[in-house]
């Protein structure tokens, strides 16, 4: 790293750091002020660290914690609070960053856009302070080679938006929540609407630049191909901090159609709709992706129908009277556009509105809220659809997702990344809970809701091991507690994310991180000694 040994004077402005950290008792406390000494001491002239530093004294500190908690759930008076916040304004920093760290025995969460969903990347049960990366949000496009170099502070929605600017034929198959971030999308293994035709995100980068626990900033050539394999889907905070990745992007025609298709259990014959579905949508051409989101209201199921084809309308209709005609998809219903402008009409956006909105990186409305997810390996009878549509109805608030896989999904090899989920899943099932009062009580009622549905599902899923989505953080899968080494405790939650992948992941782990340094409650484990 460029000048680490190097020890400038410190600025003003490091010395008043300084100060009120020691004012806040850090010396006699959480961290030893040899920690800000080696951060302020080892920054580069050019690149000064200390504007990056916030401190619970600082007054922009809550600001900048709050301004990326997605789930209100972990933004209250009671939520751990790191006891330093560090939003790198440069790559060095984040090697400083580490190195200082690790050195001083100090814990450390890694955020990109906050919307992991059990707040691991800005809470801890033990002290901890915080690398924000939201200031590291370059996106730079090479239409001639198709590729982007992405940063990972930046989100889906300036990704998408910088690569519409230079070619409206282009595209990059990821999620439709424009807020979330790329780190942790990407790394985990991120999916969207284009994945039966293109895969996930991590079917699709090409290089990284990481930073490793000693400090060194590697590409895919010098991390090596097992790291390189293990975070495009193992996570990329269990082994190290991700600066970019580099994707390449996929062709999108000119047009594309999206359509969305509500049908209920009162007024239409729901459950034959779909049973259709999941006889049909896995085997649909590869262009064509159709979600289910289910949810209950005034006593009834509701069934919302999300589509997007590659493609003109006229095109879709016809495989839809041939191959889903239950559906009654009609022209009215569908929508062509761009492809920049259907994540618009994905995301729910009134018509008409600006694709501008797509940088704005809060979300419209927070809320609390849980996941969970399951994967579906065999049809589930009608009797059994039936019985779902009673359990939601009586349960009133989860609701339920599912995404068909097939196509693309059912081609890639099992090992070939991290995430195992492909061949013999037909879809996934994306479990969801929100509520608006905060409190204990609500928290444990909502919580108890979603549970229980989930293991209303056991008879319908995926078995030994029941398997689970990593970007769907859940902690009820298991806790790795306090970073300790217990290969056990990880592997409760791990064979449920990478089933026979988790195996190489540990051994990757233990190898370029054996004192894991890089440790979450849900990260890869290091083999005991």
């Amino acid at each position: 790293m460029e000048n680490f040994t190097s020890t400038p004077k410190l600025s003003l402005l490091s010395k008043v750091i300084l100060f009120s950290l020691f004012s806040w008792g850090l010396t006699s406390g959480f961290v030893h002020e040899n920690f800000l000494h080696c951060l302020l001491n080892h920054s580069h002239p050019s690149h000064p660290i200390s504007p990056a530093i916030f401190s619970p004294q600082s007054s922009s500190f809550s600001s900048v914690l709050r301004s990326y908690i997605r789930n209100l759930r972990f933004n209250s008076t009671s939520t751990p609070k790191p006891f330093l916040i560090i939003t790198a304004l440069h790559e060095s920093h984040v090697q400083i960053t580490v190195v200082c760290a690790r050195k001083h025995g100090l814990h450390m969460k890694i955020r990109s856009g906050g919307h992991d969903f059990e707040g691991l990347s800005y809470i801890s049960q033990v002290p901890f302070f915080m690398l924000d990366m939201f200031n590291l949000h370059a996106v730079d496009v090479d239409i001639e080679s198709n590729t982007a170099w992405v940063q990972t502070g930046a989100i889906l929605g300036e990704v998408y938006y910088k690569i519409a600017e230079k070619s409206k034929t282009h595209g990059f198959p990821a999620g439709v929540c424009p807020t979330v971030g790329v780190g942790g999308h990407l790394s985990g293994g991120g999916y969207g609407n284009m994945m039966r035709k293109y895969g996930l995100t991590i079917d699709n980068i090409v290089d990284a630049k990481l930073v490793d626990a000693n400090g060194r900033l590697l590409y895919r050539k010098s991390m090596g191909e097992d790291l390189f394999w293990a975070i495009r889907g193992g996570g990329g905070a269990s082994f190290g901090v991700i600066i970019a990745y580099k994707i390449n992007l996929v062709p999108v025609p000119e047009t594309v159609t999206s359509f969305l298709v509500i049908r209920t259990l009162e007024l239409h014959n729901l459950t034959e709709i779909v049973d259709q579905w999941q006889h049909a949508s896995y085997k649909l051409p590869e262009e064509l992706f159709i979600r289910l989101f289910f949810d209950v209201v005034n006593r009834t199921v509701r069934g919302n129908f999300w589509g997007f084809y590659l493609g003109g309308s006229e095109n879709l209709l016809s495989i839809m009277n041939e191959s889903f005609p239950q559906l009654g998809l009609t022209q009215p219903d569908c929508f062509e556009s761009s492809w920049l402008e259907s994540t618009i009409f994905w995301r729910g956006f009134p018509s008409g509105t600006s694709t501008n909105v797509l940088l704005n990186r809060a979300p419209a409305a927070l809320s609390f809220l849980k996941r969970k997810s399951d994967y579906v390996r065999k049809p589930i009878s009608r009797d059994g659809l039936e019985g779902i549509w009673k359990k939601m109805i009586d349960l009133e608030t989860p609701m339920l997702i599912f995404n068909p896989y097939g196509g693309r999904m059912a081609e890639i090899a099992a090992t070939a990344t991290p995430f195992p989920h492909r061949a013999g899943n037909l879809w996934k099932i994306e479990y969801l809970t929100n509520w608006n009062q905060s409190g204990k009580e609500a928290e444990n009622f909502y919580l108890g809701l979603i549970r229980e549905l989930y293991d209303y599902m056991t008879p319908f899923v995926s078995k030994n091991p029941r398997q689970a989505f990593l970007n769907y953080r859940d902690l009820d899968l298991g806790i790795n507690h306090h970073g300790n080494r217990s290969y056990l405790e990880g592997r409760v939650y791990g064979i449920k994310y990478f089933k026979g992948n988790f195996k190489r992941l540990v051994k990757i782990k233990t190898r370029v991180d054996p004192e894991n340094f890089f440790w979450n409650e849900q990260s890869i484990p290091v083999l005991p000694d």
